[in-house]
């Protein structure tokens, strides 16, 4: 049975669903803590790249629509338990040189607040088309 705390806290994956599909940076930073953390699906460390506290999440964020201008997350499914909720997508995007990424993702999250508080990314590792 999903408690009332859990529905919101879907009802808030689904709003930071919405928001990347419609490049709308605000209304994903307002989905944020003030101390958010997000793990990227790349980069040099075990947990891709790292970026933590607002302006370095707002600019990792908005990097995204600048390499992918096109981007969309699709079939978005999202659960919670507790403070830690899961949404899986599939990520369509294409990039300056013309090739497509297509592959399912999975965010997993820490909430704190009826906010998110860490984002940590996992794609597909799927070669462009």
């Amino acid at each position: 049975m999903t408690t009332q705390n859990e529905s919101a806290d879907i009802q808030l994956l689904e709003t930071f669903n919405d928001a990347w599909n419609h490049h709308d940076i605000d209304t994903l930073m307002a989905c944020m803590t003030d101390t958010c953390v997000f793990h990227a699906v790349a980069g040099p460390d075990m947990l891709g790249r790292t970026f933590e506290g607002r302006d370095a999440v707002r600019a990792a964020f908005a990097s995204a629509w600048e390499n992918f201008p096109d981007a969309s997350w699709t079939e978005g499914v999202h659960f919670v338990t507790g403070n830690r909720g899961v949404s899986e997508s599939t990520f369509r995007g294409t990039k300056a040189d013309g090739s497509r990424v297509e592959a399912r993702m999975v965010d997993v999250f820490t909430l704190r607040d009826g906010k998110i508080d860490v984002k940590n990314a996992f794609r597909k590792d799927r070669p462009a088309f």
